[in-house]
């Protein structure tokens, strides 16, 4: 995670089915740091228009009291290698400061290494939501071609980020462009990476739940919060699945 920014139903309500699922949970930061989610969706009036659920606040709260979160690990330690992992999840969060986790060269070199032992049917797993898929999409092999050149993903829709930034522009900036106005979408920052985006894209515009599981990998993908639990429900399916394969 980076220090500050993630959203918090994408982080807490995945955390807390991790845990009812009894896994054993870690959190990384970069240097060890306590992580934050972003304020704006917890707090105030853009709480109540734009942020998290009660239901998510108080998982957020939950999971702020809990031990695994108050001594995170370092991904910058000396030694330090995601293969004590069997899953790795990335949450999202368009506050600016979750572009300390997806523009790391030391996860970027670190996910070089993890990504390919999620090859089915491997016991290793990845799961993004909204940014968070940008973490392994900026990924790159030394050919330069992103860890997911062949696989099937979706992330944050562009008519999503873009009503959100448009319909808040007067009152809050660029706060919906993480990498600042005029930046390209989350969609099309994806979407360049992929080999072919019209068969690997994967998207819906409706409000019910939606999650994309490739084929090849143990990789699923969500767009936005109301994504969430979904998304964990069946990343838990999905690490179970893989360590019977094993």
């Amino acid at each position: 995670m980076a220090d500050y920014g993630h959203d918090p139903t994408e982080t807490a309500v995945p955390f807390l089915a991790f845990k009812d699922a009894e896994f054993s949970i870690s959190f990384v930061t970069e240097s060890g740091k306590v992580p934050e989610c972003d304020a704006k969706m917890l707090t105030g009036w853009t709480q109540k228009l734009l942020g998290a659920t009660q239901e998510a606040c108080q998982a957020y709260e939950k999971m702020r009291d809990d031990k695994a979160l108050k001594s995170p690990l370092s991904w910058t330690d000396i030694g330090f290698s995601f293969d004590v992992f069997d899953l790795l999840f990335f949450p999202g969060g368009h506050e600016k400061g979750v572009r300390q986790v997806i523009d790391s060269a030391v996860v970027h070199r670190l996910l070089v290494d993890f990504f390919p032992k999620t090859r089915r049917p491997g016991n290793k797993a990845i799961a993004a939501i909204c940014h968070g898929v940008l973490v392994v999409s900026e990924t790159t092999l030394p050919d330069g071609k992103s860890l997911l050149h062949g696989v099937v993903t979706t992330t944050l829709p562009s008519t999503f980020e873009g009503t959100a930034y448009w319909g808040t522009r007067l009152f809050l900036g660029d706060y919906y462009k993480t990498y600042g106005a005029g930046s390209e979408s989350v969609e099309s920052s994806v979407k360049k990476r992929l080999s072919d985006p019209a068969k690997q894209y994967r998207c819906s515009l409706g409000t019910s739940p939606f999650v994309v599981e490739d084929e090849n990998y143990n990789y699923l993908s969500g767009r936005f919060p109301p994504d969430a639990a979904l998304l964990a429900e069946k990343t838990i399916n999905m690490v179970r699945e893989a360590g019977k394969a094993s």
